[in-house]
């Protein structure tokens, strides 16, 4: 071989010798950054485990996502959330870093007006309709939500809203109308009804209620006897949406650039849940044009208050999302606990008839007055009770713990949560399984556990301990639910006026209902009934 081609054999070898290095140091680079990464996942898991290490949950817990994954996929997380603080205790375990509690006074702690914690992004965060825009439920900010808060207040009150009750009164009476009109037998007669899905109409009521209240008028499900636009066909689909991408933790991808905006509804949309948007921004539009001293109802209020702009539009529309669903769960808690309770059922028609008759109701076709509602100790005391037994709203609604932690005492034993903890709470266990505040047969459905005598050992205090953990299923102090008086105002006016007008009983006693938990909202369905009339 010549000189010249030897040396270009071994010039093309050392050549192909540095190719191997380059690619053999790149597969190392690659390696070493995988290698980090994953030291980094086990060691950030093994730093949560050993943070939360006194507290217990079910196995995998502390290491993994998965336990909770599937509670959430189940539609059944509450009663999971429940199981867990009655074996586990009063704060359990259900993620790496994240804990739940059962405790009504480490929650009022939590959730105190000063309270130090914060709302949990990682949870609420995926209640946006909108990617990266907030409302007062979904501000995470402590100080932006108290403005929102302020600013709203006298809307949500009935302060500046006189309208208020008349707007309900007007939907009420369409749904009694809908019934007697379409579905009831006649009373006394051989007559047969026709079977009615009380869970669709009682949530056609709460909707065009909220949008009466909320935007002037209605959106007019009663009066179409249907789910006007997929209204709210849209808003259980995107229910089951955030609890799907929230359970398998990929709720971070509506807030990619372009991806979120391309799978997220659009106000262009021509029905469901992107009309639904583009129907409340016109309306406020509209309203944002006129005088505010031309009508005094709720969006009038916001906007002599300063809320404004985009802020505007997102609070208008969660309050139709929110009122709507909440409102509706208690009303179908309520009416099956009193169908499937026949002695509840006849004392409270009995109260109610003896309202009508001393006419401390006026006569049909009026609506009774929520004063006049309000004096009605059993219809009190049967909403309270039906709502306490099957939370309507079961929203883990974590809080992250303050940096530095916090020390608590929590059935009479210390306990350390270090900071940057999540922390939600079990509602079903707070309300349902607490023996503690509502006694041994605190899982039955009794309305007269709310009767204490002032006389009885104790019972001022017992009473007054039961109604405020009652009342934290609406939120409590800095989170206080603003809508629970329109609410309030809704659910015993509607069930005054329904056992007036009608009886009532379950079409299929056998299977009641279909109802799963989405997102802490419940989804409820097929509950067929027959109506006769009185």
């Amino acid at each position: 071989m010549l000189p010249s081609q030897s040396s270009l054999v071994e010039a093309m070898e050392l050549d192909s010798i540095v190719v191997s290095l380059g690619s053999l140091d790149r597969r190392l680079v690659c390696l070493a950054l995988v290698g980090a990464v994953l030291l980094w996942t086990v060691a950030a898991r093994l730093s949560q485990f050993w943070r939360l290490r006194k507290f217990h949950g079910p196995f995998g817990t502390g290491a993994s996502w998965l336990w909770h994954s599937c509670a959430v996929l189940s539609g059944n997380a509450h009663r999971w959330y429940g199981d867990v603080t009655e074996k586990y205790g009063s704060i359990a375990r259900v993620a790496p870093n994240v804990l739940i509690t059962s405790s009504p006074e480490l929650w009022a702690h939590i959730n105190a007006v000063r309270s130090p914690y914060m709302r949990a992004s990682w949870y609420y965060h995926c209640s946006r309709f909108e990617p990266g825009k907030d409302n007062v439920f979904t501000d995470c900010d402590n100080n932006s939500h108290d403005a929102r808060r302020k600013k709203m207040a006298a809307g949500y009150s009935g302060k500046e809203n006189p309208t208020l009750e008349a707007s309900i009164d007007t939907q009420i009476l369409e749904l009694v109308r809908l019934i007697r009109s379409k579905y009831a037998a006649r009373a006394a007669s051989h007559s047969v009804s026709k079977p009615i899905d009380l869970a669709a109409k009682l949530r056609y009521l709460t909707l065009d209620v909220i949008s009466d209240v909320a935007l002037g008028q209605a959106f007019g499900d009663l009066k179409a006897d249907a789910d006007v636009n997929d209204y709210l066909k849209s808003l259980e689909e995107g229910l089951w949406m955030s609890n799907t991408s929230w359970g398998l933790g990929i709720s971070w991808l509506r807030d990619v650039p372009l991806l979120g905006k391309a799978i997220s509804p659009s106000e262009k949309d021509e029905r469901g849940f992107g009309k639904m948007m583009g129907h409340t921004r016109r309306s406020v539009r509209e309203r944002m044009l006129q005088p505010t001293d031309l009508r005094s109802d709720m969006l009038s209020s916001f906007i002599r208050h300063g809320v404004k702009g985009e802020d505007l539009f997102h609070e208008v529309f969660e309050q139709i999302l929110a009122g709507s669903d909440t409102t509706a769960a208690s009303l179908r808690v309520i009416m099956l606990y009193l169908m499937t309770h026949p002695r509840v059922y006849i004392k409270l028609q009995a109260e109610i008839d003896e309202a009508v008759r001393v006419e401390v109701a006026p006569a049909a076709p009026s609506i009774i007055s929520d004063a006049a509602v309000k004096g009605l100790a059993y219809l009190g005391a049967v909403v309270r009770e039906a709502m306490r037994v099957h939370p309507p709203v079961v929203n883990i609604a974590s809080k992250i713990v303050p940096k530095g932690g916090d020390v608590v005492d929590v059935d009479g034993k210390e306990h350390f949560l270090p900071g940057g903890t999540l922390i939600g709470y079990s509602a079903w266990s707070m309300h349902r399984n607490n023996r503690a505040v509502y006694g041994d047969d605190a899982d039955v459905f009794r309305p007269e556990r709310w009767f204490i005598s002032d006389d009885a050992p104790g019972g001022k205090e017992k009473l007054a301990r039961m109604i405020k953990t009652n009342d934290m299923i609406f939120g409590y102090g800095r989170w206080h639910c603003l809508g629970r008086n329109v609410a309030w105002i809704e659910m015993h006016k509607t069930v005054f006026e329904l056992l007036r007008n009608f009886d009532f009983e379950l079409a299929h006693p056998h299977k009641s209902w279909t109802i799963h938990n989405r997102f802490g909202l419940f989804a409820i369905s097929n509950m067929w009934v027959q109506v006769t009339e009185r």
